[in-house]
């Protein structure tokens, strides 16, 4: 740690232990500061940390820093372990790093998914309905179904089955899978329907290996590739909750590959290579590949084919010529796996897509294929996401496009607005002939004058305005104003698809193998 950071922890320390008596238990460093984890009698709040940022104030400090927040943290992130007091400080060495800072921090607030759905009307969340689920709205929704929609036909295209499964499963399931021994802390109670407990669904692998031992399979069936767009529902502390970044019901793009172990390290290659097409495909090419290894707590499965599962995808993430660090740790309680983490507005790191490598629940739940010698073996599974979460993923989208999104994703495309409402008939003929294309279009016929007209459709982020004048009708056409291109000038329906192809193309999935 710096000197100067270094300096000022200990006068932090200093600070808490004759304020509130509280210890430190745990430091980090950061790039913009540290934060230090205390153990105090009661818990932080606003008052308190003035009285920090006041106590501090009045030492000579050779650096320029601020108190930026606290929150709790579970000693070594362990629920069953204290709760701690985490202090977050920025600080630097001059001034003007510390400006510069919260400059950029205020910026990033501006493009914070939140504050931007609110904006656009996208999702909401309720206490009336619980903390952590989500409410999407018309305009989110119908960006979702364009992803899905994405997404499906490619998984289709690239040889994957479709499947749809139930929200909840009996405990018998969850007992045969380890999620009750190995994940319970993230599962909800159980429901009682008739004597039995059943359980919301943390994950859809079971579903889909109960898919599968439903008909006896060959090796010439491999590999078997089932998807679908699953809920589920997992139990996240409440001061851990945040947007569309971390909820308690969400939906993964999940998949899980059967194949034989002559095949796997050619599929988790192509679920990599999947992968990576899909988070091309939406612009999003910053991202940080991780190996993520056995958990040192909870795990099932030998060393040795942890090891082997470990090299097999170290192999993969090579081959795609992506540079990776190890998450120590930081695999399923079944396997190791491949995370790709993207990066919000401030620069933190999520995991989104997630390729896993599992040879455990296959033998967990019996699952058999008939080999060339005629004599029952045990396949291997690679469980895999894509988008990860979709509310995740969706998030991500609206910081990294700060709401402008492209044309084939656009809730709305295009906005018509004619400057008299004896313009009103031909923008609404013009309105429906771009429905009948199949675009997405909204209209304002209102007497309201034409300034807040177009500022609302701007703070909407729409991308093309069309504006209809008497010079417009006669010409055949409309004015075109872009939010990429600003003013285009008049165009008519022919030129307008001749100047949208290749955006509308996007929306098009493509084989991966030629990709």
């Amino acid at each position: 740690m710096s000197d100067y950071k270094s300096n000022l922890k200990r006068l932090l320390q200093k600070a808490v232990a004759e304020l509130y008596s509280g210890n430190l238990v745990f430091d980090e460093i950061t790039d913009s500061g540290f934060y230090c984890d205390f153990d105090l009698p009661e818990p932080l709040n606003p008052e308190k940390l003035g009285a920090m940022n006041d106590w501090l104030s009045n030492r000579d400090i050779p650096c320029s820093f601020e108190l930026s927040g606290f929150s709790g943290a579970y000693l070594d992130g362990d629920a069953s372990k204290k709760m701690l007091q985490r202090i977050y400080v920025a600080a630097f060495e001059t001034r003007d790093e510390l400006r510069a800072h919260q400059e950029k921090l205020a910026k990033a607030a501006e493009h914070d998914h939140k504050r931007l759905a609110a904006q656009l009307g996208l999702f909401s969340t309720s206490d009336e309905i619980g903390q952590g689920l989500v409410l999407w709205h018309p305009k989110g929704a119908t960006i979702r179904f364009l992803l899905e929609q994405f997404s499906q036909a490619a998984h289709l295209l690239n040889g994957y089955q479709w499947v749809y499964t139930p929200h909840i499963g009996r405990s018998e399931l969850w007992k045969t899978s380890g999620h009750l021994d190995n994940f319970r802390d993230s599962m909800y109670n159980p429901i009682d329907i008739d004597g039995e407990e059943y359980y919301l669904k943390p994950m859809n692998c079971p579903f889909h290996f109960i898919i599968y031992n439903s008909e006896t399979r060959s090796y010439r069936d491999l590999p078997i590739r089932m998807a679908e767009f699953g809920n589920v529902y997992r139990y996240e502390l409440s001061g851990t909750l945040h947007g569309l970044t971390r909820v308690r019901g969400f939906t993964q793009d999940d998949a899980h590959i059967i194949c034989t172990p002559e095949q796997v390290e050619d599929e988790v290659a192509f679920a990599l290579k999947f992968s990576l097409y899909i988070l091309r495909s939406f612009g999003l090419a910053a991202f940080k590949p991780y190996v993520s290894t056995k958990p040192k707590s909870k795990s099932i499965g030998s060393d040795e084919q942890w090891d082997m599962a470990t090299e097999v995808l170290k192999k993969a993430v090579v081959a795609a010529g992506l540079e990776y660090e190890i998450d120590e740790g930081g695999g399923a309680f079944y396997g190791p796996k491949i995370d790709l983490k993207l990066y919000d507005s401030l620069e933190r790191e999520w995991q989104c897509s997630t390729i896993q490598f599992d040879f455990n629940l296959p033998e967990r739940f019996k699952m058999k294929y008939v080999g060339s010698d005629g004599k029952n073996h045990t396949p291997v599974v690679v469980h895999r996401a894509l988008f990860g979460s979709i509310e995740r993923f969706f998030a991500l989208l609206i910081e990294h496009y700060k709401g402008d999104f492209p044309l084939w994703y656009a809730p709305v495309q295009f906005a018509v607005l004619p400057i008299k409402q004896s313009h009103n008939e031909y923008c609404k003929r013009l309105e429906i002939d771009l429905k009948k294309q199949g675009l997405r279009v909204d209209a304002d016929y209102t007497q309201i004058h034409m300034r807040e007209k177009i500022k609302r459709f701007e703070t909407e982020k729409i991308p093309y305005i069309f504006v209809v004048g008497d010079k417009d009708i006669e010409a055949g056409g409309f004015s075109v104003r872009s939010r990429k291109h600003g003013n285009l000038g008049v165009m008519n329906l022919e030129s307008l698809n001749e100047h949208i192809r290749n955006d509308l193309e996007q929306c098009k999935p493509k084989y991966i193998q030629e990709v």
